[in-house]
C-alpha cells in the first residue's frame, strides 16, 4: 500500500470512549496481573488507531493547507484533542493506582510511566477550553504563514522557494529577496503580534491553572524532560557563550573574507562562498535515486527502511502553492509507517532533509517492535540526536550529490552545526524571557530578543532593515508558536551528533555505527541521559564536553583552506 492508499476516517469519539473506558475498568479492577497486561495492550492498540487517524489528517493538512476537508479535520482534532487526553489521564491514573504497578514496572519501560506521570501533571479536565484556544491559534498561525504568495521575480513564492535567491552570488538580488521575504513579515507584523500575545497569555493562564509557578515550569514538563532541568539548561547556555559563540565569531570572519565583503549585513549571512554555495547536482528525482543508493550501501537495515519509504510514498518533498511550511518526521502506528515532510528549494538544504528527516524516519522504523505508542518516538532531544547524527553518517557518499562541489559542502555543513547553536540556544532563552514575564508588551518581547541576539549572534547587521533591527526575526521561528520550549532540543542533540562525527568521520571509529543503531532501536524506551550512555557520547550538561568536540571542530576547520574551495 502507498500513501495514498491510506484510509482516513473521523473517530467517533462516543464509540472510542465506550471502548477506551472498558478497558480502563479493567485494569481498575485489577483481577490478575495478565488481565491488567491484556487491558494495557488493548489501550495501546487503540491509541495507535486514534494516532494514526490524527496524523494522517495532520499530514494531508499541512501538504495542502486549502484542501477544505482536512482543514475541516484540523479543526476537528483541535477541539477534540483535548477530550482524547482527557480519556488517557483517566487510564493513566488507573495504572498508577493499579495494586500491580511494581509488577507491571517489570514488564514495560520505565520511560512508559515516566511519560505518564508527566502527561498526568500537564493536564486537567478545568483546562480543556484553554487547549483548545491553544490548538487552535497554533493552526491559526501555520496557516498564516502557509499563506505567504510574495511577488518576486515574476513569480509568486512561498516562503520556501526563496532559499535559493537568498543564497545568490549577486548581492542585490540577496538583499531585495530578503526584503521581499521580510516583507510579508512586516505586512502580518499587528497579526503576528496578536497572535503570540494570545499564546502567550492562554499558555500562562493553563499553567496557572495547572498549579505551576509559570508555563516554564509547565513547558519542561510537556516535553517531558525526565533527567535535566531549566538550571541545567542555564548552565549549558553559558557553556554556549563561553566555547561556542568565539567559534562563531571567528567562522563569520572567514565567510566575509571568503565572500569579498568588508562589512557583512544581515543578507549575506546565507552566502558561504564567493562562487555560490553547494548545491545538489541534479533534480529531486536525482535526490531521489541518489538517497536509495547511499542508503543501500550504508547498511543492510538503512537499505531495507529506504525501499519502505520509497516504495509506500512515504515522502513528501516538494515545495507548492498552500503547503505548510518547513519539514518534519512523523509516524503512523497502524502501518508501521514513518512519512517525511520537506520543502524542496534547490539548495544544501535539500540534502540535509534527506538525511535529517530520514534519521527520524529510521529510528522509528527501528522502534516499530515498541507497542506503546507513547514512547516509539523518545522525548524531543533524543528524536534529534537520530536525525542530526545521519547527517553525519552519511557523509561518504555526498559525492553522489554534489560531485566537484563535495567538499565545499562538508565545509558548510560542519561549521554550520556550529553556527547553528547559539542560535538554537537563543531561541529558547527567548521563550524562557517571556513565559517568564507572560505580560510583556509585544514590543518589549521584540527587545528581549534583540538584545540577547547581540549576545549569541554579535555578528548580525541588521542596519539596512529596521524592522528586524527591532527584534522580529523570531517570527519565522515556527516551534515558538506551535511548540514552546522545542527547540534548545536540536542544540543539546547536535553536541551529542558532533561527537559522533568526531568518531566515525574523525577518527574513523568503526564501533560508532552500532552505538547509533542501538540507539535508534531503543527509541523511547530510554531517557535522554540514559540514551547518551548507551550512545557511548558525553552529555552536553557534563562541564567541559563542549570544550573539547568544539575543539576538535575548530581544529578541523581551521585545517582546511576555504579560500581554494
Amino acid at each position: 500500500m502507498t500513501f495514498e492508499s491510506y484510509t482516513y476516517e473521523r473517530p467517533e469519539y462516543d464509540k472510542y470512549k465506550t471502548d477506551f473506558l472498558k478497558q480502563v475498568k479493567l485494569i481498575e479492577e485489577g483481577e490478575s496481573l495478565s488481565t491488567v497486561q491484556e487491558a494495557i495492550d488493548e489501550v495501546s492498540r487503540l491509541q495507535a488507531t486514534l494516532d494514526t487517524m490524527a496524523t494522517l489528517a495532520s499530514i494531508r493538512y499541512s501538504i495542502n493547507t486549502k484542501n477544505t476537508f482536512y482543514e475541516k479535520e484540523d479543526e476537528y482534532w483541535n477541539q477534540y484533542s483535548p477530550y482524547y487526553q482527557e480519556l488517557s489521564t483517566t487510564y493513566y491514573k488507573a495504572i498508577m493506582a493499579s495494586p500491580y504497578l511494581e509488577d507491571l514496572k517489570k514488564e514495560y519501560s520505565g520511560t512508559f510511566f515516566q511519560n505518564m506521570q508527566f502527561e498526568l501533571d500537564a493536564f486537567d479536565s478545568k483546562v480543556i477550553g484553554l487547549l483548545q484556544k491553544e490548538n487552535q491559534l497554533s493552526s491559526d498561525y501555520q496557516k498564516l504563514i502557509a499563506s505567504a504568495e510574495v511577488d518576486y521575480d515574476g513569480k509568486k513564492l512561498t516562503l520556501s522557494q526563496f532559499g535559493p535567491y537568498l543564497e545568490a552570488i549577486d548581492r542585490s538580488v540577496r538583499q531585495s529577496a530578503s526584503n521581499a521575504q521580510w516583507g510579508f513579515f512586516e505586512t502580518n507584523e499587528g497579526k503576528l503580534d496578536s497572535l503570540y500575545d494570545e499564546l502567550v497569555k492562554t499558555r500562562h493562564e493553563i499553567a496557572l491553572k495547572l498549579g505551576y509557578k509559570d508555563f516554564v515550569e509547565l513547558g519542561y514538563v510537556r516535553m517531558k524532560r525526565f533527567d535535566y532541568d531549566r538550571e541545567m539548561v542555564d548552565i549549558y547556555r553559558k557553556q554556549v557563550l563561553d566555547y561556542v559563540v568565539p567559534v562563531t565569531q571567528k567562522l563569520a570572519k572567514r565567510q566575509a573574507v571568503r565572500i569579498g565583503i568588508d562589512e557583512m549585513k544581515h543578507y549575506d549571512t546565507a552566502l558561504q562562498f564567493a562562487d555560490g554555495n553547494p548545491t545538489p547536482q541534479g533534480d529531486p528525482d536525482y535526490i531521489i535515486e541518489n538517497g536509495r543508493q547511499m542508503y543501500h550501501e550504508l547498511s543492510e537495515e538503512t537499505a531495507e527502511f529506504i525501499d519502505f519509504l520509497f516504495d509506500r510514498r512515504l515522502i513528501d518533498l516538494l515545495s507548492k502553492d498552500g503547503k505548510a511550511s518547513g519539514g518534519y518526521c512523523t509516524y503512523l502506528p497502524d502501518y508501521q509507517a514513518p512519512f517525511i515532510f520537506a520543502n524542496f528549494n534547490g539548495t544544501s538544504g535539500d540534502i540535509d532533509v534527506l538525511t535529517h528527516e530520514a534519521g527520524h524516519a529510521f529510528q522509528v522504523y527501528q522502534s516499530r517492535w515498541i507497542k506503546q505508542p507513547e514512547i516509539v518516538f523518545p522525548t524531543f532531544e533524543t528524536c534529534e540526536i537520530h536525525s542530526m547524527s545521519m547527517e553525519f553518517f552519511t557523509y561518504p557518499w555526498m559525492n553522489l550529490f554534489f560531485k566537484e562541489q563535495t567538499e565545499k559542502y562538508k565545509f558548510d555543513h560542519l561549521s554550520a552545526a556550529v553556527r547553528f547553536l547559539p542560535y538554537g540556544v537563543l531561541v529558547d532563552h527567548f521563550q524562557h524571557e517571556v513565559y517568564e514575564k507572560p505580560d510583556m508588551t509585544p514590543d518589549e518581547r521584540k527587545a528581549v530578543w534583540r538584545s540577547l541576539e547581540k549576545q549569541y549572534l554579535p555578528e548580525r547587521d541588521f542596519a539596512e532593515n529596521e524592522f528586524l533591527d527591532k527584534g522580529t526575526y523570531w517570527y519565522r521561528q515556527g516551534h515558538i508558536f506551535e511548540m514552546p520550549f522545542y527547540y534548545i532540543d536540536y542544540t543539546l542533540a547536535q553536541i551529542c551528533a558532533l561527537q559522533f562525527w568526531q568518531r566515525a568521520i574523525a577518527d574513523q571509529d568503526q564501533t560508532a555505527w552500532n552505538d547509533y543503531l542501538a540507539i535508534c532501536r531503543a527509541g523511547g524506551t530510554q531517557s535522554f541521559l540514559e540514551t547518551v550512555e548507551t550512545a557511548g557520547l558525553r552529555s552536553p550538561f557534563e562541564q567541559g564536553s563542549l570544550e573539547e568536540v568544539i575543539e576538535a571542530i575548530d581544529q578541523t576547520l581551521d585545517a582546511v583552506d576555504d579560500q581554494a574551495l
